[in-house]
């Protein structure tokens, strides 16, 4: 096959030797060759082509696939992660995110439930018990957050950090609640300031299972002294999905049930470390295989890659691919915006695993990110 760049300057030499060699009267005539394709367009912008010639440093970035802790059955605990924890501290990422909605969008989705598929009563919490205890509407709790973070002092008293605790559970972002619950001392872990019995509940986390979004992400940011994480999911685009079609859920089931998990040697290794788990090593050595390369293209290519090859009449595999594209841009979008304040920072994001591939793709594309090869942060396998 001849290089797309190299196209032209053949169409040019065959245009001189046609013009060149006229065959004899006896010879008949070659039949005309095909026309040559133009090149496909191509945008003239690509903004990460500006990052030789930025101010300062470039941001680095990196990618944490996770496995979702809620559905781990009780095989993983809180002490394993502590390995993972260690080695992801000594990044000393300055920005945290998790892959959960925050209270705006929530909102959004809980006044148009048809139109986001119901989206907000799995992803989301109701405020109105922590409206009740904190006297804060959704609003008015994220601009209390944002003053109290403006002015926030280098020695927070105990009541101060139970305030901010109690706004950011107003505002629909218990994770950044807990990396403050987290740094106070443990007798300070009580009522007052805004938190109530119901509050101390959830501060506590009573009767909650495991979730990367508290247990690495909170837990991460709190050991670092940060005040907060920031949640970067987004389900606005489950729009897509609602207006399908009838059928489309059964036929991305079927597909997903015609994966061959028991042959694809990606999904054999994970199932095997998973329920062989016992240690923190054997949980960090989980992550090490999330996080493969080759393990990110077994993702995609048996989720994503199938669904586009469904076939008409509806094609509902390209729409399934459009929802999770549009999905990824809109939580990339919300990563920016994270970090837009913070140039030439560190920042680390957490998200579910088949996430990890269409973030670093889209993150790439930004005008000052410096992907980070998690592996380097996590450590070779030994």
């Amino acid at each position: 096959l001849v290089p797309m760049s190299r196209l032209p300057c053949l169409a040019a030499l065959c245009f001189v030797l046609s013009a060149c060699a006229t065959p004899a009267a006896s010879e008949p005539l070659a039949p005309e060759a095909p026309a040559l394709a133009a090149p496909a367009y191509a945008p003239v912008f690509r903004p990460q082509d500006w990052r030789g010639t930025i101010a300062g440093e470039t941001t680095k970035v990196a990618v944490l696939a996770s496995t979702h802790l809620s559905g781990s059955s009780g095989r993983i605990s809180s002490a394993q992660l502590e390995p993972l924890l260690a080695r992801l501290e000594a990044f000393e990422p300055e920005i945290i995110t998790y892959e959960g909605l925050g209270g705006e969008q929530c909102e959004q989705l809980r006044v148009s439930p048809e139109r986001y598929n119901g989206a907000f009563e799995t992803y989301c919490w109701g405020l109105d018990e922590a409206a009740a205890a904190t006297g804060l509407s959704l609003p008015q709790a994220l601009l209390e957050v944002e003053s109290q973070l403006a002015d926030w002092p280098d020695a927070p008293t105990p009541a101060q950090r139970r305030g901010l605790a109690a706004a950011f559970v107003a505002s629909g972002d218990r994770p950044s609640a807990i990396v403050q619950w987290l740094q106070l001392p443990a007798q300070e872990r009580r009522e007052g300031d805004g938190v109530d019995a119901w509050m101390l509940g959830v501060l506590n986390r009573e009767k909650a299972k495991l979730n990367e979004n508290v247990d690495i992400a909170a837990v991460l940011a709190a050991r670092l002294g940060l005040q907060r994480v920031y949640p970067v999911d987004d389900h606005t685009s489950d729009s897509i999905q609602a207006s399908a079609g009838v059928g489309f859920g059964n036929a991305i089931s079927q597909m997903w049930q015609s994966i061959p998990m028991d042959e694809i040697p990606g999904f054999v290794e994970y199932n095997a470390r998973e329920t062989a788990i016992e240690t923190g090593e054997d949980v960090l050595a989980l992550y090490r295989l999330l996080n493969r390369p080759d393990m990110q293209m077994t993702f995609v290519e048996n989720d994503f890659g199938r669904a586009l090859t469904m076939p008409p009449p509806d094609l509902f595999g390209r729409q399934y691919v459009a929802w999770y594209e549009a999905r990824n841009l809109r939580m990339v979008a919300n990563i920016r915006a994270a970090m837009g304040n913070r140039p030439g920072g560190r920042v680390l994001n957490i998200v579910g695993a088949s996430h990890k591939a269409y973030y670093e793709a889209y993150l790439d594309q930004m005008s000052d990110v410096e992907l980070v090869d998690i592996d380097t942060i996590l450590g070779d396998a030994p």
